[in-house]
């Protein structure tokens, strides 16, 4: 495990150097969700610190007692009424993707005095089935959370299955810059060196990290 870690990491440095970025330029997020612990700690051991978790209380039953100096993000779809405990635990939440949730997480953060870092999910291929807002519907979402205080530093996306998602890649960038947004979570096990080509800030790797979830 930790020799396949390794390779995921030199492969994130050597696709940024590509790209004319520093090596370091990229974050790894490890997903970890629904996978056993000693498929985790081997690679945790080795270093890494990110890592990224679909489910709200999967998480912190997994993490709780662990926590220490790991950075949890949370990438899965969050429930309105989870949102309290996602703001307690979670130092990212990447999944801010409609109005009611970003009130909800306003108040909890106001009510709680602490603010996880947020991403918006946007659904650039306008998928029916997936979350996240539309591409057209982004700068307007973008200035609403803006205006909620929220502390929105960067933008999501999962682009369609089995399509090329280099214009997905480059769509989510275009919506970031023209709204001054510098971070990019975007690219998986398949393609996240093609997504580092496109500016990705950080890639959610899971099966090439850890193999088949069991």
């Amino acid at each position: 495990m930790s020799e396949v870690y390794a390779s995921i990491l030199s492969r994130i440095q050597a696709a940024a150097v590509a790209a004319g970025r520093p090596a370091d330029a990229v974050t790894l997020v490890a997903v970890s969700k629904l996978q056993p612990w000693d498929h985790i700690a081997p690679i945790l051991d080795a270093g890494q610190r990110v890592f990224g978790e679909n489910r709200v209380q999967e998480a912190i039953g997994r993490w709780s007692e662990r926590r220490a100096d790991i950075e949890l993000r949370l990438i899965g779809p969050l429930q309105s009424n989870k949102a309290r405990d996602a703001v307690a635990f979670f130092d990212v939440i990447e999944s801010l993707d409609r109005e009611k949730l970003a009130r909800v997480l306003a108040d909890d953060i106001q009510a709680q005095g602490k603010a996880p870092r947020l991403f918006i999910q946007v659904n650039t291929g306008e998928e029916p089935q997936k979350a996240g807002v539309t591409p057209g519907e982004a700068d307007g979402f973008i200035a609403r959370c803006r205006g909620l205080d929220l502390p929105v530093e960067g933008l999501m996306c999962i682009p369609p299955a089995d399509l090329d998602p280099t214009p997905h890649f480059r769509l989510l960038g275009q919506i970031a810059a023209r709204n001054g947004l510098a971070k990019l979570s975007m690219g998986m096990s398949d393609d996240f060196e093609t997504a580092i080509a496109c500016g990705a800030t950080s890639v959610r790797v899971g099966s090439a990290l850890f193999g088949n979830r069991t």
